[in-house]
Protein backbone atom coordinates (compact mmCIF):
# COMPACT_ATOMS: atom_id res chain seq x y z
CA UNK A 1 0.00 0.00 0.00
CA UNK A 2 1.54 3.38 -1.02
CA UNK A 3 1.84 5.85 2.49
CA UNK A 4 1.49 9.54 2.21
CA UNK A 5 4.73 10.28 1.57
CA UNK A 6 4.99 7.80 -1.47
CA UNK A 7 2.08 10.12 -3.56
CA UNK A 8 3.57 12.06 -6.20
CA UNK A 9 2.02 15.74 -4.90
CA UNK A 10 0.87 18.14 -7.64
CA UNK A 11 -0.37 21.24 -7.43
CA UNK A 12 -2.70 22.75 -10.47
CA UNK A 13 -1.86 26.31 -10.57
CA UNK A 14 -2.46 29.20 -12.98
CA UNK A 15 -4.28 32.33 -14.00
CA UNK A 16 -8.16 32.60 -13.12
CA UNK A 17 -10.47 30.63 -15.76
CA UNK A 18 -7.80 29.03 -17.52
CA UNK A 19 -9.07 25.45 -17.25
CA UNK A 20 -7.56 23.79 -13.93
CA UNK A 21 -10.18 22.37 -12.88
CA UNK A 22 -11.11 21.11 -16.18
CA UNK A 23 -7.83 19.84 -16.30
CA UNK A 24 -8.22 17.61 -13.37
CA UNK A 25 -11.74 16.59 -14.80
CA UNK A 26 -10.32 15.22 -17.89
CA UNK A 27 -7.27 13.42 -16.28
CA UNK A 28 -9.53 11.74 -13.48
CA UNK A 29 -12.08 10.82 -16.51
CA UNK A 30 -14.98 12.88 -13.57
CA UNK A 31 -17.15 15.10 -15.33
CA UNK A 32 -18.56 15.51 -11.59
CA UNK A 33 -15.47 17.25 -10.06
CA UNK A 34 -15.29 20.84 -8.73
CA UNK A 35 -17.13 23.22 -11.06
CA UNK A 36 -16.54 24.41 -14.12
CA UNK A 37 -18.32 27.83 -15.26
CA UNK A 38 -17.05 30.59 -17.92
CA UNK A 39 -16.52 33.05 -15.10
CA UNK A 40 -13.68 34.34 -13.13
CA UNK A 41 -12.53 33.38 -9.81
CA UNK A 42 -14.98 29.73 -10.09
CA UNK A 43 -12.72 27.81 -7.63
CA UNK A 44 -12.56 29.51 -4.31
CA UNK A 45 -10.70 26.91 -1.88
CA UNK A 46 -8.22 23.82 -2.94
CA UNK A 47 -9.68 20.66 -3.55
CA UNK A 48 -7.53 17.73 -4.28
CA UNK A 49 -8.24 14.16 -6.04
CA UNK A 50 -6.49 11.13 -6.51
CA UNK A 51 -5.26 8.65 -8.97
CA UNK A 52 -4.96 5.87 -8.93
CA UNK A 53 -3.16 2.49 -10.28
CA UNK A 54 -3.69 -1.01 -9.40
CA UNK A 55 -5.99 0.03 -7.02
CA UNK A 56 -3.43 2.28 -5.01
CA UNK A 57 -2.95 6.03 -5.04
CA UNK A 58 -0.36 7.18 -6.24
CA UNK A 59 -0.62 10.76 -7.59
CA UNK A 60 -2.52 13.47 -5.67
CA UNK A 61 -3.72 16.78 -7.68
CA UNK A 62 -4.39 20.12 -6.25
CA UNK A 63 -7.21 21.81 -7.78
CA UNK A 64 -6.08 25.84 -6.64
CA UNK A 65 -7.79 29.09 -6.99
CA UNK A 66 -6.91 31.47 -9.69
CA UNK A 67 -4.34 33.73 -9.12
CA UNK A 68 -6.02 37.09 -9.37
CA UNK A 69 -3.50 40.06 -8.91
CA UNK A 70 0.30 38.86 -9.59
CA UNK A 71 1.34 42.26 -10.11
CA UNK A 72 -0.14 43.52 -6.65
CA UNK A 73 1.66 40.51 -5.27
CA UNK A 74 5.06 40.37 -6.85
CA UNK A 75 5.40 44.16 -5.72
CA UNK A 76 4.53 43.18 -2.08
CA UNK A 77 6.57 40.27 -2.33
CA UNK A 78 9.88 42.65 -3.16
CA UNK A 79 8.65 45.25 -0.58
CA UNK A 80 9.03 42.12 2.25
CA UNK A 81 13.13 41.49 1.28
CA UNK A 82 14.46 44.01 3.43
CA UNK A 83 17.53 45.99 2.13
CA UNK A 84 20.84 43.72 2.53
CA UNK A 85 18.80 40.57 3.07
CA UNK A 86 19.81 37.54 0.96
CA UNK A 87 16.53 35.42 0.91
CA UNK A 88 15.80 32.68 -1.72
CA UNK A 89 12.44 32.49 -3.40
CA UNK A 90 10.75 30.07 -1.14
CA UNK A 91 11.77 31.80 2.24
CA UNK A 92 10.43 34.99 0.60
CA UNK A 93 7.17 32.96 -0.15
CA UNK A 94 7.25 31.48 3.32
CA UNK A 95 7.27 34.78 4.99
CA UNK A 96 4.24 36.28 3.17
CA UNK A 97 2.46 33.29 4.29
CA UNK A 98 3.31 34.93 7.80
CA UNK A 99 1.82 38.25 7.09
CA UNK A 100 -1.59 39.72 7.62
CA UNK A 101 -2.21 40.40 3.93
CA UNK A 102 -1.98 36.12 3.40
CA UNK A 103 -5.75 35.81 5.11
CA UNK A 104 -6.74 39.66 3.68
CA UNK A 105 -6.04 41.35 0.22
CA UNK A 106 -3.79 38.16 -1.05
CA UNK A 107 -6.16 35.29 0.48
CA UNK A 108 -6.52 33.78 -2.80
CA UNK A 109 -3.05 33.68 -3.70
CA UNK A 110 -1.48 32.79 -0.32
CA UNK A 111 -3.99 29.71 -0.70
CA UNK A 112 -2.07 28.82 -3.98
CA UNK A 113 1.81 29.98 -2.59
CA UNK A 114 0.77 27.27 0.26
CA UNK A 115 -0.13 24.63 -1.70
CA UNK A 116 2.88 24.60 -4.42
CA UNK A 117 5.53 24.98 -1.70
CA UNK A 118 3.62 21.86 -0.03
CA UNK A 119 3.22 20.04 -3.68
CA UNK A 120 6.56 17.75 -5.19
CA UNK A 121 5.60 20.36 -8.74
CA UNK A 122 2.95 22.05 -10.11
CA UNK A 123 0.99 22.15 -13.40
CA UNK A 124 0.40 25.72 -14.35
CA UNK A 125 -1.87 25.66 -16.91
CA UNK A 126 -2.52 28.44 -19.63
CA UNK A 127 -5.40 29.56 -22.02
CA UNK A 128 -3.49 29.64 -24.86
CA UNK A 129 -6.46 32.13 -25.89
CA UNK A 130 -5.32 34.86 -23.69
CA UNK A 131 -2.13 37.57 -24.99
CA UNK A 132 0.77 36.80 -22.82
CA UNK A 133 0.15 40.30 -20.68
CA UNK A 134 2.63 41.67 -18.22
CA UNK A 135 0.27 39.60 -14.43
CA UNK A 136 1.16 36.56 -16.71
CA UNK A 137 4.75 37.10 -16.92
CA UNK A 138 4.72 38.28 -12.88
CA UNK A 139 2.44 35.02 -12.20
CA UNK A 140 5.45 33.06 -13.63
CA UNK A 141 7.84 34.65 -11.80
CA UNK A 142 5.91 34.07 -8.11
CA UNK A 143 5.30 30.39 -8.74
CA UNK A 144 9.13 29.97 -10.06
CA UNK A 145 9.87 31.38 -6.36
CA UNK A 146 8.52 28.11 -4.81
CA UNK A 147 11.65 26.57 -6.46
CA UNK A 148 9.22 23.43 -7.38
CA UNK A 149 9.67 21.99 -10.99
CA UNK A 150 6.40 23.51 -13.07
CA UNK A 151 4.99 21.67 -16.37
CA UNK A 152 2.99 24.45 -18.67
CA UNK A 153 0.10 23.23 -19.64
CA UNK A 154 -1.20 24.93 -22.86
CA UNK A 155 -5.00 24.78 -23.17
CA UNK A 156 -7.70 25.29 -25.53
CA UNK A 157 -5.18 24.31 -28.52
CA UNK A 158 -7.76 23.33 -30.68
CA UNK A 159 -9.04 27.15 -30.66
CA UNK A 160 -8.73 29.27 -33.64
CA UNK A 161 -7.70 32.17 -31.82
CA UNK A 162 -4.71 30.50 -29.99
CA UNK A 163 -1.07 31.74 -29.15
CA UNK A 164 0.86 28.93 -28.80
CA UNK A 165 4.21 30.40 -30.51
CA UNK A 166 3.88 33.71 -28.37
CA UNK A 167 3.19 31.65 -25.21
CA UNK A 168 5.65 29.77 -25.93
CA UNK A 169 8.63 32.52 -26.53
CA UNK A 170 7.35 33.71 -23.09
CA UNK A 171 7.82 30.52 -21.59
CA UNK A 172 11.29 30.21 -22.80
CA UNK A 173 12.34 33.52 -21.37
CA UNK A 174 11.37 32.46 -17.78
CA UNK A 175 13.77 28.94 -18.09
CA UNK A 176 10.37 27.03 -18.58
CA UNK A 177 11.27 25.07 -21.83
CA UNK A 178 9.15 21.37 -20.70
CA UNK A 179 5.97 21.75 -21.91
CA UNK A 180 2.40 20.17 -22.52
CA UNK A 181 -0.36 20.57 -24.93
CA UNK A 182 -3.39 19.73 -23.90
CA UNK A 183 -6.94 20.63 -24.65
CA UNK A 184 -9.01 19.80 -21.86
CA UNK A 185 -12.01 19.77 -24.27
CA UNK A 186 -10.97 17.93 -26.95
CA UNK A 187 -7.13 15.98 -25.74
CA UNK A 188 -5.01 14.31 -27.99
CA UNK A 189 -5.94 10.31 -27.70
CA UNK A 190 -1.98 10.25 -26.37
CA UNK A 191 -2.45 13.80 -24.67
CA UNK A 192 -2.44 12.07 -20.99
CA UNK A 193 0.91 9.98 -21.44
CA UNK A 194 2.37 13.11 -23.27
CA UNK A 195 1.97 15.21 -20.01
CA UNK A 196 3.06 12.43 -17.79
CA UNK A 197 6.05 11.75 -20.17
CA UNK A 198 7.16 15.51 -19.98
CA UNK A 199 6.25 15.53 -15.73
CA UNK A 200 8.48 12.45 -15.39
CA UNK A 201 11.77 14.17 -16.91
CA UNK A 202 11.55 16.87 -14.32
CA UNK A 203 10.59 15.23 -10.41
CA UNK A 204 12.51 12.67 -8.94
CA UNK A 205 13.20 9.70 -9.83
CA UNK A 206 10.89 7.87 -7.70
CA UNK A 207 8.20 9.83 -8.78
CA UNK A 208 9.30 9.41 -12.36
CA UNK A 209 9.28 5.74 -12.28
CA UNK A 210 5.41 6.43 -10.93
CA UNK A 211 4.53 8.25 -13.70
CA UNK A 212 5.85 5.44 -15.96
CA UNK A 213 4.03 2.70 -14.43
CA UNK A 214 0.61 5.41 -14.98
CA UNK A 215 1.47 5.93 -18.58
CA UNK A 216 0.77 1.89 -19.05
CA UNK A 217 -2.18 1.61 -16.78
CA UNK A 218 -3.86 4.76 -19.28
CA UNK A 219 -2.96 2.87 -21.72
CA UNK A 220 -4.46 -0.01 -20.90
CA UNK A 221 -7.75 0.96 -20.11
CA UNK A 222 -8.12 3.10 -22.94
CA UNK A 223 -7.97 0.24 -24.80
CA UNK A 224 -9.61 -1.91 -22.50
CA UNK A 225 -12.40 0.60 -22.97
CA UNK A 226 -12.35 0.24 -26.54
CA UNK A 227 -12.54 -2.88 -26.01
CA UNK A 228 -15.77 -3.36 -24.49
CA UNK A 229 -17.27 -0.42 -26.48
CA UNK A 230 -16.71 -2.41 -29.79
CA UNK A 231 -17.91 -5.41 -28.71
CA UNK A 232 -21.17 -2.96 -26.51
CA UNK A 233 -21.85 -2.04 -30.67
CA UNK A 234 -21.49 -5.80 -32.04
CA UNK A 235 -24.21 -7.29 -29.09
CA UNK A 236 -26.63 -4.42 -30.30
CA UNK A 237 -26.09 -5.82 -34.26
CA UNK A 238 -26.56 -8.59 -33.71
CA UNK A 239 -29.59 -8.32 -31.78
CA UNK A 240 -31.10 -5.91 -34.55
CA UNK A 241 -30.21 -8.18 -36.80
CA UNK A 242 -31.66 -11.40 -35.58
CA UNK A 243 -35.22 -9.78 -34.56
CA UNK A 244 -37.79 -10.72 -36.11
CA UNK A 245 -41.63 -10.09 -35.92
CA UNK A 246 -44.20 -12.32 -37.01
CA UNK A 247 -47.61 -10.34 -38.23
CA UNK A 248 -51.01 -10.99 -39.66
CA UNK A 249 -50.78 -10.45 -43.54
CA UNK A 250 -53.38 -7.42 -43.41
CA UNK A 251 -52.41 -3.77 -43.33
CA UNK A 252 -53.50 -2.47 -39.85
CA UNK A 253 -51.43 -5.24 -37.88
CA UNK A 254 -48.20 -4.82 -40.22
CA UNK A 255 -48.13 -1.40 -39.40
CA UNK A 256 -49.01 -2.12 -35.91
CA UNK A 257 -46.24 -4.72 -35.48
CA UNK A 258 -43.95 -2.56 -37.77
CA UNK A 259 -44.65 0.35 -34.50
CA UNK A 260 -43.50 -2.40 -32.12
CA UNK A 261 -40.48 -3.58 -33.98
CA UNK A 262 -39.19 0.12 -34.52
CA UNK A 263 -40.20 0.57 -30.48
CA UNK A 264 -38.16 -1.89 -29.74
CA UNK A 265 -35.43 -0.96 -31.51
CA UNK A 266 -35.17 2.39 -30.31
CA UNK A 267 -34.85 1.09 -27.09
CA UNK A 268 -32.23 -1.07 -27.62
CA UNK A 269 -30.03 1.45 -29.45
CA UNK A 270 -30.92 4.18 -26.43
CA UNK A 271 -29.64 0.93 -23.89
CA UNK A 272 -26.40 0.58 -26.34
CA UNK A 273 -26.06 4.52 -25.88
CA UNK A 274 -26.33 4.47 -22.07
CA UNK A 275 -23.87 1.68 -21.77
CA UNK A 276 -21.28 3.13 -23.93
CA UNK A 277 -21.53 6.90 -22.08
CA UNK A 278 -21.03 5.10 -19.14
CA UNK A 279 -18.44 2.89 -20.30
CA UNK A 280 -16.66 6.16 -21.00
CA UNK A 281 -17.32 7.92 -17.67
CA UNK A 282 -20.21 10.39 -19.25
CA UNK A 283 -24.24 10.83 -18.62
CA UNK A 284 -26.37 11.85 -20.66
CA UNK A 285 -25.96 15.37 -20.64
CA UNK A 286 -22.71 14.95 -22.91
CA UNK A 287 -25.44 13.53 -25.86
CA UNK A 288 -28.04 14.79 -28.04
CA UNK A 289 -29.57 11.23 -29.68
CA UNK A 290 -32.64 12.33 -31.32
CA UNK A 291 -32.37 15.79 -32.79
CA UNK A 292 -29.60 17.92 -34.57
CA UNK A 293 -29.66 21.53 -35.39
CA UNK A 294 -28.53 22.22 -39.24
CA UNK A 295 -28.33 25.05 -41.15
CA UNK A 296 -30.76 26.82 -38.48
CA UNK A 297 -33.61 23.86 -38.20
CA UNK A 298 -34.29 20.83 -36.37
CA UNK A 299 -33.24 17.77 -38.13
CA UNK A 300 -34.92 14.29 -36.97
CA UNK A 301 -32.63 11.38 -36.47
CA UNK A 302 -34.96 9.00 -35.73
CA UNK A 303 -33.70 5.78 -37.69
CA UNK A 304 -37.26 5.06 -38.39
CA UNK A 305 -38.71 8.40 -39.59
CA UNK A 306 -39.28 8.30 -43.73
CA UNK A 307 -37.80 12.02 -44.45
CA UNK A 308 -34.59 10.77 -42.18
CA UNK A 309 -34.23 7.56 -43.80
CA UNK A 310 -34.59 9.31 -47.37
CA UNK A 311 -32.41 11.63 -46.36
CA UNK A 312 -29.97 9.20 -45.18
CA UNK A 313 -30.07 7.60 -48.62
CA UNK A 314 -31.81 4.63 -47.63
CA UNK A 315 -33.82 4.10 -50.64
CA UNK A 316 -36.60 0.92 -50.12
CA UNK A 317 -39.76 1.62 -52.43
CA UNK A 318 -42.50 4.64 -51.97
CA UNK A 319 -44.74 2.75 -49.84
CA UNK A 320 -42.13 1.96 -47.32
CA UNK A 321 -39.93 5.00 -47.17
CA UNK A 322 -43.42 6.50 -46.82
CA UNK A 323 -45.54 4.79 -44.42
CA UNK A 324 -45.84 2.94 -40.66
CA UNK A 325 -43.17 0.51 -42.72
CA UNK A 326 -40.31 2.44 -42.82
CA UNK A 327 -37.13 0.28 -42.14
CA UNK A 328 -38.73 -2.96 -42.41
CA UNK A 329 -37.95 -6.01 -44.66
CA UNK A 330 -40.90 -8.20 -44.93
CA UNK A 331 -40.99 -12.22 -45.96
CA UNK A 332 -43.66 -14.33 -46.85
CA UNK A 333 -44.22 -17.03 -44.28
CA UNK A 334 -46.04 -19.99 -44.96
CA UNK A 335 -46.24 -23.41 -42.46
CA UNK A 336 -43.39 -21.40 -40.16
CA UNK A 337 -40.77 -21.36 -43.06
CA UNK A 338 -39.87 -18.01 -45.27
CA UNK A 339 -40.45 -18.03 -48.97
CA UNK A 340 -37.18 -19.07 -50.16
CA UNK A 341 -33.79 -19.30 -48.53
CA UNK A 342 -33.57 -15.37 -46.97
CA UNK A 343 -35.63 -14.48 -49.80
CA UNK A 344 -36.41 -10.66 -49.07
CA UNK A 345 -39.41 -8.53 -50.91
CA UNK A 346 -38.80 -4.81 -48.64
CA UNK A 347 -38.88 -2.63 -51.83
CA UNK A 348 -42.03 -4.71 -53.36
CA UNK A 349 -43.62 -4.81 -49.96
CA UNK A 350 -44.59 -1.31 -50.01
CA UNK A 351 -47.16 -1.82 -53.33
CA UNK A 352 -48.42 -4.80 -51.44
CA UNK A 353 -49.63 -2.51 -48.64
CA UNK A 354 -50.83 0.28 -50.82
CA UNK A 355 -53.10 -1.95 -52.51
CA UNK A 356 -53.30 -5.85 -50.57
CA UNK A 357 -56.25 -6.25 -53.74
CA UNK A 358 -53.62 -5.87 -56.71
CA UNK A 359 -50.33 -8.17 -55.85
CA UNK A 360 -50.60 -9.22 -51.96
CA UNK A 361 -54.04 -10.64 -52.16
CA UNK A 362 -53.24 -12.89 -54.65
CA UNK A 363 -50.00 -14.00 -52.57
CA UNK A 364 -52.13 -14.57 -49.49
CA UNK A 365 -54.87 -16.58 -51.83
CA UNK A 366 -52.00 -18.66 -52.95
CA UNK A 367 -50.05 -19.52 -49.67
CA UNK A 368 -52.70 -17.98 -46.83
CA UNK A 369 -49.02 -16.87 -45.07
CA UNK A 370 -48.17 -14.80 -42.72
CA UNK A 371 -45.67 -11.82 -42.85
CA UNK A 372 -42.19 -11.90 -41.17
CA UNK A 373 -40.90 -8.49 -40.36
CA UNK A 374 -36.98 -7.97 -39.79
CA UNK A 375 -35.01 -4.59 -40.03
CA UNK A 376 -33.95 -3.44 -43.04
CA UNK A 377 -30.28 -3.82 -44.00
CA UNK A 378 -30.06 -0.32 -44.79
CA UNK A 379 -31.10 0.90 -41.03
CA UNK A 380 -28.88 -2.00 -39.54
CA UNK A 381 -25.82 0.36 -41.88
CA UNK A 382 -26.87 3.46 -40.49
CA UNK A 383 -27.29 2.64 -36.97
CA UNK A 384 -23.67 0.85 -36.94
CA UNK A 385 -22.24 4.52 -38.58
CA UNK A 386 -24.14 6.12 -35.83
CA UNK A 387 -22.82 4.00 -32.88
CA UNK A 388 -19.38 4.20 -34.24
CA UNK A 389 -18.98 7.63 -34.94
CA UNK A 390 -20.45 8.28 -31.28
CA UNK A 391 -17.57 6.03 -29.91
CA UNK A 392 -14.76 8.02 -31.78
CA UNK A 393 -16.45 10.45 -30.38
CA UNK A 394 -16.56 9.66 -26.75
CA UNK A 395 -12.92 8.22 -27.20
CA UNK A 396 -11.71 11.96 -27.87
CA UNK A 397 -13.89 14.01 -25.66
CA UNK A 398 -12.71 15.53 -22.40
CA UNK A 399 -14.74 15.39 -19.12
CA UNK A 400 -14.65 19.16 -18.87
CA UNK A 401 -16.41 20.00 -22.47
CA UNK A 402 -19.60 21.61 -21.98
CA UNK A 403 -21.37 20.89 -25.46
CA UNK A 404 -22.93 18.04 -26.04
CA UNK A 405 -21.97 15.58 -29.12
CA UNK A 406 -24.04 15.48 -31.85
CA UNK A 407 -23.59 13.37 -34.81
CA UNK A 408 -23.51 15.14 -38.41
CA UNK A 409 -25.87 13.92 -41.24
CA UNK A 410 -22.92 13.05 -42.83
CA UNK A 411 -21.32 10.88 -40.94
CA UNK A 412 -24.37 8.38 -41.34
CA UNK A 413 -25.45 8.87 -44.72
CA UNK A 414 -25.45 6.04 -46.94
CA UNK A 415 -24.31 6.14 -50.58
CA UNK A 416 -26.78 3.52 -52.00
CA UNK A 417 -26.57 5.14 -55.46
CA UNK A 418 -22.80 4.06 -55.90
CA UNK A 419 -23.19 1.40 -53.49
CA UNK A 420 -21.91 -1.89 -55.40
CA UNK A 421 -23.68 -5.41 -55.60
CA UNK A 422 -23.20 -6.88 -52.14
CA UNK A 423 -20.31 -8.84 -51.85
CA UNK A 424 -19.29 -12.20 -50.09
CA UNK A 425 -17.52 -11.29 -46.65
CA UNK A 426 -15.09 -13.29 -44.68
CA UNK A 427 -15.75 -16.30 -42.65
CA UNK A 428 -15.51 -16.17 -38.93
CA UNK A 429 -12.08 -18.07 -38.97
CA UNK A 430 -10.70 -15.64 -40.93
CA UNK A 431 -8.34 -12.69 -39.70
CA UNK A 432 -11.20 -9.81 -39.31
CA UNK A 433 -11.54 -7.02 -41.53
CA UNK A 434 -12.62 -3.63 -41.67
CA UNK A 435 -16.16 -3.14 -41.98
CA UNK A 436 -17.40 -0.26 -44.85
CA UNK A 437 -20.60 0.25 -43.69
CA UNK A 438 -21.60 1.99 -46.86
CA UNK A 439 -21.05 -0.56 -49.12
CA UNK A 440 -20.70 -3.88 -49.94
CA UNK A 441 -22.57 -6.96 -47.59
CA UNK A 442 -23.16 -7.03 -44.05
CA UNK A 443 -20.47 -8.75 -42.12
CA UNK A 444 -20.81 -12.41 -41.79
CA UNK A 445 -21.37 -12.55 -38.24
CA UNK A 446 -24.58 -10.38 -38.92
CA UNK A 447 -25.90 -12.44 -42.25
CA UNK A 448 -26.23 -15.39 -39.95
CA UNK A 449 -27.88 -13.56 -36.82
CA UNK A 450 -30.50 -13.01 -40.05
CA UNK A 451 -30.58 -16.86 -39.45
CA UNK A 452 -31.02 -17.22 -35.28
CA UNK A 453 -33.75 -15.25 -33.91
CA UNK A 454 -33.09 -16.87 -30.55
CA UNK A 455 -29.69 -14.51 -30.28
CA UNK A 456 -31.76 -11.87 -30.24
CA UNK A 457 -32.28 -10.31 -26.47
CA UNK A 458 -35.24 -8.16 -27.39
CA UNK A 459 -36.86 -11.36 -27.83
CA UNK A 460 -38.58 -13.42 -24.90
CA UNK A 461 -37.46 -16.61 -26.49
CA UNK A 462 -34.04 -15.59 -26.09
CA UNK A 463 -31.31 -17.80 -24.68
CA UNK A 464 -27.49 -18.06 -24.05
CA UNK A 465 -25.70 -19.08 -27.29
CA UNK A 466 -21.98 -20.18 -27.67
CA UNK A 467 -22.55 -19.78 -31.14
CA UNK A 468 -23.76 -15.61 -30.60
CA UNK A 469 -21.08 -15.31 -28.12
CA UNK A 470 -18.73 -16.20 -31.09
CA UNK A 471 -20.30 -14.43 -33.80
CA UNK A 472 -20.57 -11.55 -31.62
CA UNK A 473 -16.82 -11.73 -30.15
CA UNK A 474 -15.90 -12.04 -33.95
CA UNK A 475 -18.01 -8.91 -34.84
CA UNK A 476 -16.19 -6.97 -32.23
CA UNK A 477 -12.81 -7.87 -33.30
CA UNK A 478 -13.67 -6.55 -36.85
CA UNK A 479 -15.02 -3.27 -35.76
CA UNK A 480 -11.59 -2.70 -33.38
CA UNK A 481 -9.68 -2.96 -36.76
Amino acid sequence: MNNQSSLLRLAVVGHTNTGKTSLLRTLTRDTEFGEVRNSPGTTRHVEAVRLTNDGHAVVELFDTPGIEDSMALRDYLERLVQPGERLDGPSVLERFLQMPEAVGRFEQEARVVKQLLASDAGLYVIDVRDPVLAKHQDELRILAWAGKPLLPVLNFTRSEEQRIDEWRAALASVGLHAISEFDTVAPPLNGEEQLYERLALLVKESHAQTLKALITNVQQQRAQRLEDAWRLLADLLVDVAAWRMVSEPDERSMQESTRTMQEQVRKREERCVKALLKRFNFTSRDYLPDTLSLDGTRWEMDLFNPDALKDLGVHMGKGVAAGALAGATVDLLTLGFSLGSGTVIGAAAGGVWQGLDKWGQRLLGKWQGKMELTVDDSVIRVLALRQTALIHALERRGHAAQIPIAIARSVVALDTENSPEPETTAPLADAPTAVDWRKGGLPVELTEARLHAEWSTMLHMQNASGRREQAVAALAARLRV
